[in-house]
């Protein structure tokens, strides 16, 4: 993938989320969202790593990372819509994306609770000698959840192939993570798992692939997981009406001159941006006349495949 290629799949995943504001605040789409905005290059760069027999599995910020792994943008909006979408058939929503078919095993609400399902995933590729990898993406204050040093432990001792990508955003929703660790880092936690760890500059798609390139071939070779942390700086709050009144003045203006678009578009020029730019208007807006013709899901199958 290209630097033209790389933009406009980023240009795509800030663009839909934009565009799904817009549904909401038209009563298309009910509930909160957590929006990636900022952060789009992590999901871009790691998915290039991977092959379809990978598995993948992310937080409630989770759009980004399924449109980077290939879920239809119809189906993404339809689903946001409730509507009965090939996702789930309208029951996910923002917050549980999920897509088997795309190796996609979905988001998750719980902070840090992907990771024993992703470490699932990797002890079945493991078992039946797949060659399959499975990824796992968690937030920054995922990293002092138990669940998660747990499945740290067990992936080691069981040289699991999986790897864990920290998008550190420098926020634990509301409280930085500077406050809520006594390390410099959070990489450094690899160490005492036994694991290989790197810290990555998150707006760089290319930096991204190449140390997920380098876990995914260690993964599928035998040798066990990795944790990459990648860091990057949201534009937008926590959730999509968080007043983000805890941080710094002047901080979200300064994160804007170094997010991934900005950084891309004089690489590629202005001219072939603003081509892209239009590009993907056309395509998302055709995607929401098409999600549209979906019918809505039957509210009389709402307790359907709920079992507690």
């Amino acid at each position: 993938m290209d630097s033209h290629q790389t933009y406009r799949l980023i240009r795509l995943i800030r663009r839909f989320e934009e565009k799904c504001l817009e549904l909401k605040a038209d009563g298309r789409i009910q509930g909160s969202m957590h929006l990636c905005s900022g952060q789009e290059a992590i999901a871009v760069g790691v998915c290039r790593a991977l092959e379809a027999r990978d598995a993948l599995t992310v937080t409630y910020r989770g759009h980004g990372w399924a449109i980077a792994r290939g879920l239809p943008l119809v189906d993404s909006f339809a689903e946001l819509e409730g509507r009965e979408s090939a996702l789930c058939g309208g029951r996910g929503g923002s917050a549980y994306f999920s897509a088997p078919v795309y190796g996609f095993l979905g988001e998750n609400s719980i902070v840090g609770a992907g990771m024993p399902i992703a470490a699932g995933a990797a002890l079945a590729a493991k078992f039946d000698a797949s060659g399959a990898v499975s990824v796992c993406a968690i937030g920054d204050g995922a990293m002092n959840q138990g669940g998660v040093h747990e499945t740290l432990n067990m992936a080691s001792v069981l040289r699991l192939p999986l790897v864990v990508v920290v998008e550190n955003n420098l926020y634990s929703e509301l409280t930085p993570i500077a406050s809520m660790i006594a390390t410099e880092t959070l990489v450094e936690r690899a160490g005492a798992y036994g694991i290989p760890g790197t810290r990555v500059d998150g707006n760089d798609a290319d930096a991204v692939r190449e140390a997920a390139a380098t876990a995914v071939a260690l993964a599928r070779n035998d040798g066990g997981p990795s944790l990459i942390e990648a860091m990057t700086e949201r534009l937008v709050g926590h959730y999509d009406l968080d007043p983000q009144h805890y941080r710094p003045r002047g901080e979200i203006e300064s994160a804007m001159t170094r997010e991934p678009l900005v950084r891309l578009r004089p690489v590629i020029g202005e001219r072939q941006a603003a081509e892209l730019d239009r590009e993907v208007e056309r395509e998302l807006d055709q995607a929401i006349e098409e999600a549209e013709q979906v019918r809505f899901a039957d509210t009389n199958t709402v307790g359907d495949h709920v079992y507690v």
